[in-house]
């Protein structure tokens, strides 16, 4: 149930300026998202998915159809079976990844502290894990985590959203930016008995691996506008949409990092406080790290409640 919802979130809303980046998809099942994503990283990029079944789509039957469809000269996807809390095992070398997507899948996981650090370990400084789940407002204790019915359903294996804001620093990633949320309903009654006063939402967070000793200074920053498919309007997180008939806006120190340290930096001009010229950062081929969005939603309250800021 909860899956299926997040599904189609996340494909609506799956991140932007993927172009020329190789991507890793944690539990990637059949590999539809990664058929999607090997289009949208182009010919000179490439996708890895990594499943621990045998349940998907062979490798050479996608290979096929992106250079068929799509024109390529070459394959540009590859599947790997393996464990998402030992990508090291599966062969998945250090920094070698721009971006790691996961849909609904690390609340699945019994060792969620190791899927971080892999994912952290394989990305390149720079890098992003982008990824939807469901979460929980309180942890969630162990006689329910035993039940297998609440664990398929991807409701007993949820990290309170506070754990995993705890776990990624921990990692050494920065503060998760919090894109979307949403309530979910459980829907029956029977779980619901069982699951007494816990609320459940779905949602997609960000979260950066900065290089070390990064600077974080709040400056002003001014969206150029040349994000394919997001021109008018780029929505980084919830806290935060960047739009190009505005003049500079304001941001604070970890988006500013993020920013001027990923694979958006060629996309801004940049303004430190107090300086009269721009500086313009182009580092290419890299991605990001953050910090927890502060707004409020429709559902159980993820960090103080904020308004949304635009530019």
């Amino acid at each position: 149930m909860a899956a299926i919802l997040l599904r189609a979130e996340f494909s609506a809303a799956i991140t932007p300026c993927l172009e020329c980046c190789r991507v890793l998809d944690l539990g990637c099942g059949s590999g539809r998202d990664c058929y999607m994503l090997s289009q949208l990283v182009g010919e000179k990029g490439h996708v890895t998915g990594i499943d621990m079944t045998e349940d998907q789509v062979s490798s050479f039957q996608v290979l096929d159809n992106t250079v068929m469809l799509f024109g390529y000269k070459k394959p540009n996807v590859n599947f790997v079976q393996g464990y998402i809390e030992a990508l090291a095992e599966a062969g998945l070398e250090e920094k070698s990844y721009d971006i790691i997507i996961s849909n609904c899948v690390v609340n699945l996981s019994p060792d969620k502290a190791s899927v971080l650090r892999e994912a952290y370990r394989v990305l390149k400084d720079g890098g992003e894990l982008y990824f939807s789940d469901v979460y929980s407002d309180a942890r969630i204790p162990e006689d329910l985590k035993a039940n297998k019915v609440l664990w398929g359903e991807c409701l007993s294996g949820v990290l309170w959203w506070e754990d995993l804001i705890r776990l990624a620093e921990e990692v050494g990633f920065c503060k998760p930016r919090l894109v979307t949320a949403s309530i979910i309903t459980v829907g029956n009654k029977e779980l619901e008995k069982l699951l007494g006063n816990y609320k459940f939402v779905s949602a997609t967070y960000r979260l950066f691996k900065l290089p070390k000793g990064s600077e974080k200074k709040s400056c002003l920053v001014m969206y150029n506008g040349e994000i394919t498919g997001v021109e008018e309007s780029f929505e980084f997180d919830g806290q935060y949409t960047f739009k190009v008939c505005n003049k500079e806006m304001e941001v604070d120190g970890d988006v500013a990092s993020i920013l001027s340290n990923s694979r958006f930096s060629g996309e801004f001009t940049f303004q430190r406080q107090g300086l009269k010229t721009p500086e313009k950062k182009r580092m290419l081929g890299q991605t990001q790290g953050g910090s927890p969005s502060k707004i409020s939603y429709p559902a159980p309250s993820i960090g103080p409640a904020n308004s949304r800021r635009q530019a």
